[in-house]
Parts: C-alpha cells; structure tokens; sequence
C-alpha cells in the first residue's frame, strides 16, 4: 500500500532519480533537530522507493535530543508520549548525489509527521514553514540567503590546548596572520574549496562568494538569493555538511563554533531578506532613494522590538554569548543603518531594487529554520503594528546604540527571555517553542555543573 505523502513528495520522483543514477548504492535520510544536528539514518539503495511511498517511521525523541544526542524529558517528547513512532517524509526536491562517496550515496532531507500526516511542529523546519504560510495569506512572499561564516582548523589542538588555524591543505604552509581578503590566502585552500563547490553544484546549492575573513583560519561563503526562504535555510543546512565533510577528507577540521578563538572575531550567520508581494515586486523597495518605505521601516521596528527575547534563537549555546563584544563584527544591541557593519540590522547599499534586510546577530551555531522564522514573525509583528524604528544609527554602532531596547546580557538571561516570552511562542509554535527552551535549559544545566579548565586556572591556588 503506497500512502499520501503529506510533503507532497511521489514515488515519481524517486524512481526517476535511480534510474538515472544506477552508481548510488545507499542515501543518507536527514532531519535536523533543534540545535540544527543532522539526524536519520543511511538507507540501501533498495528501500529508496518504500521511504517515499510509506515514509519512515521514527522514534518522536529524535526531536527531543539536547546538543549530545541525550533525550531531554522536559520537551515533553519522550516518555510523556511513550517514546512513540512518527514518520518522517521526504522534502520534495532534495533528493541529490553526495560528492566523492565511495560507494557513491546519495541524500535527501525529510521532515516530521504524526501517523495522521500533520506536522510535528517540533520539528524546525515546520516552524519556518508556518511563518512562511502566514506571510503569504497576507500577501507577501520572503526572498532571501544567509552567509556562512567558520573556521578551518587542525584536526589537533596546540601545546596550550587552543584552536591552531589548519595548514593550506596546498602545500601545507602555516600561518597565524588574520589575513583577512587575502585572495593568496585562499589559494592555499583551493583544492579543499575547489571540492566544496563541486558538492555544492551536485546538491544544485550556488554558493558563490569565497573569503578570507577577519580570523585566523576563518572563511566566509555566500550563497545565492532564493526566491523561497526555506530553500534558502535548506541550502545552509546542506552547505555546512559539505564543507565539514570535504574538510575532513583533506585532514582537516571544519568548526562552526560561534567563538572558537577568543582574541579575534567569531563566526556569524547573517540572514539577508526581502519581501515580495504576488507579482514578484519587492514591497522593501522605496520610491526616492534613501526615503525608506514604511514597509521597511515597520519591518526594522519590529526586529528591534523583538530581538531581545529572540535572542536564545540566535545565540542558542554558551560558546554563542562569547561573540558579542565591541568592534568584533558582532552587534550588541538592536541597533540599525545603512552600510553599516556594527548594526545589528543593516540596508546594504546598491541597486534600491535589491533593498533587503541584513539580520546580523546570529552565530553559525544557530538553527537557520528557527532564525528564519522568528525573524519572519518579527517583521509580521512590526508590518501588523506598524512600529516605528527609531532614529537611523550611524557612525560607531557599539557607542552609539544607547537608546536601543536591551537585549539580554548573557546566556542564562536569554533563556530567562524565551521561556517567558509570548511572541518567540508564536513566532516558533507553542510545541517547538517549548522544545527548544528545554533543550537549552538542559544544555545549560549540562555547562553550569561542569568543572571547567578556567576554574582549575582561576581557583585552584587562589581561593
């Protein structure tokens, strides 16, 4: 019996994709969690067509595991629930070859479904869908992409026990500089990116843009404007998985830590986005250059309206709160401008009939389904009560952000904040708002019993 799939995957897509790549002996079948960890299985060629006729059957704890794959019972996903079987589904479209697997594999990601086909709504991709579903029945369409920010590391740490920034995989030359922009930088690198890229075309992800960016051992990739944010937050996902695996298979390590050195800047994931209405004309677009539009406008006001008690979403872990600090390229408050890089939210310039949103607070580590859809809601918020944002920031943005509402000073706050916080509930659904609260509470708990090296340094011989 083959039944409905509520993806709206068909078995078509399945059978045309074997016969036309009779090499692939095996799929890796992915959902992403809360913390944004790839989790499923690896199937056989043979049970390809059974997953997209019948989904796959999974436990509903896959979506209640804290960032070491430990079940967290206060989600309420666990034993409150039996532990019981959901089915997850195939996303239409992501079913692709993997780059230089041997055997060759395949992939697609897939979502989670109770037995009845309606969504899970603890699972973080249904979350940025809702939003995208609820900006639609009000007439408009979000456009955007994210960057990517991390480190290339050695796969050991230094005699000091610190990050050591990898070998240019080249020839193997060291260096310690920042280096930042350096294009000859780069070309140490190239046959590990020359390898990135490829894979990135195979999964038909465009990653442009390559950079040397402001650290030792960090890079900057880009990717191209998508027309659907979910496709967008689908190729983040994909990317970072890329470069983790084609790093490993050039001996080195791929660090998506927020802050993994910290004498220079850490990693960030900024989400460039647009609104379109039904004819595809972007509503951010103002009608004189430089006079904003009340669209945007209302959009900024309601980021900053919201960005203190979203902050768990975008710096969801303790290494997280370790990047924001002055003149780091990292905002510290709910500040905004144009062409502005210490604003939290920026208006590039350019082409006004590109006009969009630079969302700059999130880290690397952060769930780009969860990101995208609280900061979705927080433009629905602004749009709905038309939210003034104040007067424009320009010049030092970490100076000059005083009348900014706070956002939370640390990690335990930011937790404080989400749990009592109603708009992140219906910004993420009151299941996965839940959810993702626990999962942190617990990894907190997990970080605050831990004795630290820092607390043999600071107290071992002092106290």
């Amino acid at each position: 019996m083959t039944l409905t799939s509520p993806s709206g995957s068909t078995p078509a897509e399945a059978e045309a994709f074997l016969a036309a790549h009779p090499e692939i002996e095996a799929f890796d079948i992915v959902l992403h969690d809360s913390n944004g960890i790839g989790r499923g299985k690896i199937i056989r060629r043979h049970e390809l067509l059974s997953f997209y006729k019948n989904g796959r059957l999974l436990p509903i704890s896959i979506l209640g595991l804290d960032i070491c794959g430990e079940d967290v019972h206060e989600t309420g996903l666990i034993w409150d629930q039996g532990d019981g079987d959901r089915r997850a589904w195939p996303i239409p479209g992501t079913l692709k070859p993997l780059y230089k697997t041997n055997p060759p594999r395949g992939e697609v990601l897939m979502s989670m479904y109770d037995l009845e086909g309606h969504p899970m709504t603890s699972d973080p991709r249904h979350a940025l869908q809702a939003q995208v579903d609820a900006m639609a029945a009000e007439g408009l369409y979000p456009a955007g992409a994210f960057e990517l920010e991390f480190f290339l590391l050695e796969n050991q740490r230094g005699p000091d026990g610190k990050m050591v920034p990898a070998h240019d995989v080249l020839d193997g030359r060291t260096s310690n500089k920042t280096d930042v922009y350096s294009v000859d930088k780069l070309h140490g690198m190239l046959p590990l990116f020359n390898d990135i890229y490829k894979a990135a075309e195979l999964l038909d992800i465009k990653a442009e843009t390559l950079i040397s960016e402001f650290a030792p051992g960090q890079y900057e990739m880009t990717l191209h404007y998508r027309e659907n944010v979910l496709q967008a937050a689908d190729d983040l996902m994909r990317l970072k998985r890329i470069v983790r695996m084609n790093a490993r298979t050039h001996g080195v390590t791929a660090c998506f830590m927020a802050k993994p050195n910290e004498n220079y800047a850490g990693s960030g994931m900024h989400f460039h986005v647009s609104l379109q209405d039904a004819q595809g004309r972007n509503v951010l677009v103002e009608a004189v250059e430089g006079q904003w539009s009340d669209k945007i406008r209302h959009a900024i006001g309601g980021l900053r309206a919201t960005m203190g008690e979203s902050m768990l979403v975008f710096a969801p872990h303790a290494n997280s709160w370790r990047r924001f600090a002055s003149n780091s390229y990292a905002p510290v408050s709910p500040t905004w401008g144009v062409n502005n890089r210490s604003v939290a939210l920026r208006i590039p310039a350019g082409d006004i009939k590109a006009r969009r949103i630079e969302h700059r607070p999130a880290g690397v580590d952060a769930n780009p389904y969860l990101v995208g859809a609280t900061v979705l809601a927080g433009i629905r918020h602004g749009l709905a009560h038309q939210i003034d944002p104040g007067p424009e920031t320009t010049g030092d943005g970490y100076a000059n952000g005083a009348d900014a509402p706070a956002i939370p000073p640390d990690w335990r706050s930011a937790i404080e904040a989400a749990k009592a916080s109603d708009f992140l509930a219906k910004a993420l659904g009151t299941d996965m708002h839940r959810t993702f609260v626990a999962i942190l509470s617990a990894e907190y708990a997990r970080v605050m019993r831990t004795v630290s090296e820092v607390d043999f340094d600071l107290y071992l011989h002092t106290v």
